[in-house]
């Protein structure tokens, strides 16, 4: 009996032991305590990882505030394209769509028109159209239009009466002296080659013409120094046969007017001789080569005095401003002599200057 309670001892300290035991983990420690530890821990974790929750929540506001600055940014410029663009139009294609049309080309029965228009109103501007030349008879045409290249018609008929004074027939020309007809005819140029030319052209006439001219193309353009131009003026002035005479001023002209693009005066004088009647030809060069002279210049046009404007394609490449323009103008249109010494009757203009006299 004496063992009994302590019996009962021993058997609450093996329960209390048992107990102690399965509450221990493999390293002696406390199921129940890392129980505790990782409720702990997770509480600390949680605690930690708010802040860079907080930071990535920043950052995606951020990148959304500036998402939503650039599609503001966006609709502005579509609504100001919009805005620039004509209603039911696209922005995009709002350029190209209203893009100034070409100009419809010119057909070829409307430009004879406007030509034919063109020529009869400068007959209207220029009824005393003619050569620019001093002469009495088709031997000093000749000469003359000869001493023209490379100068002006008002150099030559400030030189030529001094050289016809002399030399007055084509027998007379021919049998002159070189140097002595070169230093009549210095003032124009090229004497030398010029010199040559009119002394051997007035022999070709003593020997080959009976000492005159010949009244046909095929024949003067035999002649020294002569060519298309120059027989063309010395037929359509002293024969009366009509012939187109493409100097630099009509060549420049009838270009501007679209009436030719070709460059070759052969077949420019071709051309132009298909859109006029044959009998303009002759008054349609010297009407075109006075407007050359006097209005439509090489370098600046003087455009806001031109009577034809509303006809010319061209209008604008020089002087538009009315009052600029007629400080432009030339011989009688700008009140200044014109070029001849001795001009025909109804010449508007005053006679030009003799060589070394003041204008």
């Amino acid at each position: 009996m004496s063992n009994s309670p302590v019996r009962a001892q021993a058997k609450g300290a093996e329960r209390v032991s048992a107990e102690g035991n399965s509450a221990v983990g493999e390293h002696g420690v406390s199921k129940r305590v890392k129980a505790s530890n990782r409720k702990a821990e997770g509480s600390k974790s949680a605690k930690t990882e708010k802040p860079a929750a907080s930071v990535t929540s920043a950052r995606s506001a951020v990148s959304a505030e500036a998402a939503k600055s650039a599609a503001s940014a966006r609709t502005a410029k579509s609504a100001a394209s919009a805005k620039s663009a004509k209603p039911g139009k696209s922005a995009v294609s709002a350029g190209p769509a209203f893009a100034k049309p070409a100009a419809k080309p010119e057909s070829r029965l409307a430009m004879v028109r406007r030509a034919r228009k063109i020529n009869r109103e400068l007959a209207e501007v220029f009824p005393y159209a003619h050569p620019e030349l001093d002469f009495r008879n088709p031997f000093e045409l000749l000469v003359a239009t000869v001493l023209s290249a490379q100068t002006t018609d008002l150099r030559v008929n400030q030189t030529t009466p001094a050289l016809f004074a002399k030399y007055p027939t084509p027998e007379d020309l021919a049998a002159a002296v070189p140097e002595e007809v070169e230093e009549l005819i210095r003032p124009t140029g090229f004497f030398r080659a010029k010199t040559r030319s009119i002394m051997g052209l007035a022999a070709a006439l003593r020997d080959d013409f009976g000492g005159e001219v010949p009244g046909r193309l095929e024949d003067l353009v035999k002649l020294p120094g002569v060519g298309r131009k120059t027989a063309f003026v010395v037929l359509g002035n002293a024969f009366g046969v009509p012939g187109i005479t493409v100097d630099t001023h009509f060549m420049r002209l009838v270009r501007r007017w679209r009436w030719t693009e070709q460059e070759d005066p052969v077949k420019i004088e071709a051309e132009i001789a298909e859109i006029f009647p044959k009998s303009e030809w002759t008054m349609l060069s010297h009407r075109v080569i006075f407007h050359g002279r006097r209005i439509c210049h090489a370098r600046k046009p003087a455009c806001g005095a031109c009577p034809i404007t509303h006809l010319c394609p061209s209008y604008g490449e020089g002087e538009t401003d009315p009052e600029k323009a007629r400080k432009l103008l030339k011989y009688e249109m700008g009140g200044f002599p014109g070029q001849r010494l001795d001009p025909p009757p109804g010449y508007p203009g005053r006679p030009a200057p003799p060589l070394g006299a003041s204008g």
